[in-house]
């Protein structure tokens, strides 16, 4: 006869940091985390990290062992008014209330400015939760203010615990094939796990691989927020268009594409790409990467797919020159350690009368245009940097 077993999530959620189950690296005995909240010191946090890896239970469990009051509020639905009213109720208390705002990132840059001063003046402790990475997701005085832990994904032993304990709670067999099945398919992903668990015994207390399979015909994908998350895909997308390897690039393309990225993402990249690694070696590509961005924002997915595709294919293949990109770099360091050099007079709106108009002498005239000898630009002749040497050359006389 089928079990009725209603949110097994919450059911089986811990209440201590003893019975918490994976993320060794954040909460192990010896870790700061750890004693900070055994201290009752916590300072303000955002858990990143992939969906079911324990970021809304360990919340809970710190407001719980630290006896303060909990506050769940949504990053998606954030109302200003509502924080303003928990402050004030807990104005004059003894206990600082514990304010969980889930899908953090979601929080416009007002609303994250609005908490600034309460996180400041510690009237509260705010722990957020994201899937994405706070370093690009939050503001830096959000940052400033916040301990950013990142939660990975549960392994196969943390979820094989967590159904030994669904098991000494409720009675049902389950297959062996069937066991493997439901922690392999879950992607380290502990909600994802139970719900399985919850939906299938709700149909028969003797769980098979066939049952299984039938509410989740293929296992979760791992995504980008994992361990593995989408900076590292991002990154190693990059580092294999600028090594010019095209199938180690669309690889990773897929990669990202599989895992949910979002394409407006991965094709802005794409536009630093290509003027940072590939610049005038091959000026167009920079319009072919601007264009993709446009498109993909247009299109939508699945089809965008095909557009980035041809976009990364072009990119692998152009010539590359960082030439543009490290003669900004030079010039920007040049000015931090050169603050006082004076615009000559007559490049001002003031001295205008002394200025040589290059077109009233053919195109060019020799004259300073800055008052001390500086080269900031070396180019490396590749691709279309080429001509761009030859007709310098030419528009100075010099050849």
């Amino acid at each position: 006869m089928a079990k009725i077993v209603e949110n097994l999530t919450e059911v089986l959620r811990p209440t201590k940091l003893e019975e918490f189950i994976g993320q060794k690296k954040i909460i192990s005995k010896d870790s700061a985390l750890y004693r900070l909240i055994k201290s009752k010191k916590v300072p303000h946090c955002c858990f990143w990290g992939k969906s079911g890896s324990g970021k809304t239970t360990l919340a809970k469990i710190i407001a719980n062992e630290t006896k303060n009051p909990f506050f769940y509020m949504d990053g998606t639905s954030f109302k200003v008014e509502e924080l303003r009213k928990t402050l004030k109720l807990h104005k004059n208390s003894l206990t600082k209330p514990f304010i969980f705002i889930d899908e953090i990132h979601r929080l416009s840059k007002t609303q994250q400015e609005v908490l600034l001063i309460p996180m400041e003046k510690k009237e509260c402790v705010i722990i957020g939760a994201t899937t994405e990475n706070p370093a690009y997701s939050l503001t830096n005085a959000m940052n400033s203010r916040m301990m950013n832990f990142e939660f990975e994904s549960l392994s196969e032993d943390d979820l094989k615990e967590l159904l030994k304990r669904v098991k000494k709670r409720f009675d049902f067999e389950i297959e062996e094939d069937a066991k493997e099945y439901l922690i392999s398919s879950s992607g380290g992903d502990a909600r994802a796990m139970l719900n399985l668990l919850e939906y299938s015994l709700s149909v028969c207390d003797k769980i098979d691989k066939g049952l299984l399979k039938s509410l989740r015909n293929e296992p979760l994908k791992e995504g980008v927020s994992s361990k593995e998350n989408h900076y590292d895909f991002i990154s190693a997308l990059i580092k294999s268009i600028r090594g010019s390897d095209i199938d180690a690039s669309l690889y990773y393309l897929a990669k990202l594409l599989e895992g949910g990225e979002r394409s407006d993402f991965i094709a802005r990249r794409l536009v630093i790409l290509s003027s940072e690694d590939i610049g005038n070696a091959n000026p167009n590509a920079l319009n072919v990467a601007t264009n993709t961005l446009t498109a993909v924002k247009e299109i939508g997915h699945p089809e965008d797919r095909i557009i980035l595709s041809q976009c990364v294919v072009y990119l692998a293949s152009s010539p590359k020159s960082n030439s543009s990109y490290k003669a900004i770099n030079e010039a920007i360091k040049f000015v931090k350690n050169n603050p006082n050099i004076k615009t000559p007079p007559y490049l001002t709106s003031h001295g205008k009368d002394e200025y040589l108009y290059p077109h009233d002498f053919g195109g060019y005239v020799k004259q300073k245009y800055i008052l001390k000898e500086v080269k900031f630009y070396n180019s490396k002749g590749i691709g279309f940097e080429k001509n761009l040497n030859e007709w310098i050359k030419k528009i100075k006389g010099d050849e």
